[in-house]
């Protein structure tokens, strides 16, 4: 029988406050996983209301005794290890080797955020008065509300949640109805064990089409004092100017349209290889995935044929088994997405050269060329594993070409001359750019996040910035001479 799931509030496992659940599917066979608490604006409250009765207790609790609570939580995954990997690979089609990379990673997340807890430091200011000594401090927030997604969901709903509890603030998470578990209540049951003081960390799910009350209250709550958001462009920027209506500070990770630019002299079979993890990682479904290649045209058409050879090699099929490469896609509706972007391309010209067909929820890895730029494939991302591949005559012309996009998350430039790749890497507009690697990587001490329309704060240790105020504080041995 499929296990029944409530809400974490308070240090306290909730059913919904009006007793409805909403199925938890599969994405490979269809089937019920799981069932969950399909969350009301009421739970949502209550959520709010215990984050800010434990933010005082959390923000005064000394950096030791949080730290053990974080390196307990990581020693839980650790032992946890497999069986969350398992619970990634049913409930968000996870092929084995990402759903345990993913619990690799959260533990060194966890790990660093024991350390963080010392780090929220301010400055010493050089004042301008003699006998005065002023000073910058930085100060938790207060409740923080994070919205996360399904894909990548264990290393996405971790990272905003220790980065931002270190920091002192408590915290509502709100996992997507895709992945309540993965990414979301999975935190609570190991937040619980580890010892963390009850509203620290509240979990609230909902069902498919039911985040809007939730959201409301997030926002109508003088509390909530930052929206932390990851996922897509359209979502993100309904929320940013809700938060800038209520004057709440928001950190967005949203989607890009990701380059890998190939140089002429760049090794072929490492560029095939950089390219099809870059592309096809989890289905193309990860925010770093690359969406389009370019490539100066001595190697094109080499590249071409052997980066096509290889994605047809990808296994594809249940992700529970240890061989797949290639799982499903979400749901129905990001299938009905991916024929759509490669119907609209061949229509406007573009070639199939390998892929263009799904079984079921399973995509075949896909590779389109001579894509005319009004093609939707050629601008926007799609969550699948789709690639655009296009020919330049130069690295000019990359760079002209990648700085053309509205986004820019990630970015990755090949080249056997490490310095000429350096330089044109740093002529990328991109948060994040991979000089000889793959635009999909994370480092836990990196700043992960996007510029233009690809969001704005950042990931990791530099999040104190967007998760804390600094305030000025001026001490005076002296009285003031006023002028009145």
């Amino acid at each position: 029988m499929p296990e029944t799931h409530r809400h974490f509030i308070g240090g306290q496992w909730r059913p919904a406050s009006d007793g409805s659940t909403f199925d938890v599917l599969n994405p490979f066979d269809g089937k019920v996983y799981a069932h969950a608490a399909a969350g009301t604006k009421a739970d949502a409250a209550e959520a709010v209301t215990a984050a800010e009765e434990a933010f005082p207790a959390w923000a005064a609790l000394a950096p030791r005794e949080k730290q053990k609570m974080f390196l307990r939580a990581a020693d839980i995954i650790d032992r946890r290890h497999d069986e969350l990997a398992a619970i990634l690979a049913e409930e968000t089609g996870s092929s084995i080797y990402f759903a345990q990379f993913q619990q690799n990673v959260v533990t060194s997340v966890l790990r660093q955020a024991a350390n963080w807890v010392f780090d929220t430091k301010g400055e010493v200011l050089q004042g301008e008065h003699p006998g005065t000594f002023s000073m910058g401090v930085r100060k938790p927030l207060g409740v923080v509300a994070a919205f996360t997604p399904w894909n990548g969901a264990n290393v996405l709903v971790w990272r905003s949640v220790a980065q931002t509890i270190a920091a002192g603030n408590t915290i509502v998470v709100k996992p997507s109805e895709e992945a309540p578990i993965s990414a979301g209540l999975v935190v609570a049951q190991v937040a619980e064990e580890a010892g963390f003081p009850p509203g620290v960390i509240n979990v609230v799910t909902h069902a498919p089409g039911a985040a809007g009350p939730i959201a409301d209250e997030f926002f109508e709550r003088p509390e909530v004092r930052c929206l932390y958001f990851i996922g897509s462009v359209r979502t993100g920027r309904m929320l940013a100017e809700r938060a800038g209506r209520t004057l709440k500070r928001s950190v967005m990770e949203l989607g890009g349209y990701n380059p890998l630019v190939i140089l002429a002299d760049t090794d072929l079979d490492y560029a095939v290889r950089v390219a099809t993890y870059s592309a096809f990682f989890h289905q193309g479904q990860i925010c770093m995935c690359a969406r389009k290649v370019l490539v100066e045209r001595p190697l094109y058409e080499q590249f071409v044929q052997q980066l096509a050879e290889r994605a047809k090699a990808l296994p594809q099929g249940d992700p529970r088994d240890a061989a797949t490469v290639i799982g499903p896609l979400i749901n129905d509706h990001a299938v009905t997405v991916m024929q759509d972007r490669i119907d609209d391309a061949v229509a406007k010209g573009a070639k199939i050269v390998t892929g263009g067909r799904h079984h079921g929820r399973i995509f075949e890895p896909t590779i389109l060329v001579d894509v005319p730029d009004d093609a939707i494939a050629s601008y926007e991302e799609t969550f699948g594993p789709l690639l655009v591949i296009q020919p330049v005559d130069s690295a000019d012309e990359a760079v002209e070409v990648v700085n053309r996009s509205l986004y820019g998350l990630t970015a990755s430039v090949l080249s056997a001359d490490t310095y000429r790749g350096f330089e044109i890497a740093n002529r990328l507009k991109s948060g994040m750019v991979h000089v000889n690697g793959p635009t999909v990587a994370d480092e836990i001490t990196a700043p992960i996040g996007g510029v233009r329309d690809s969001g704005w704060g950042r990931h990791g240790t530099h999040a104190r910035e967007d998760l804390t105020d600094l305030v000025w504080i001026e001490v005076r041995n002296d009285e003031v001479d006023l002028p009145v």
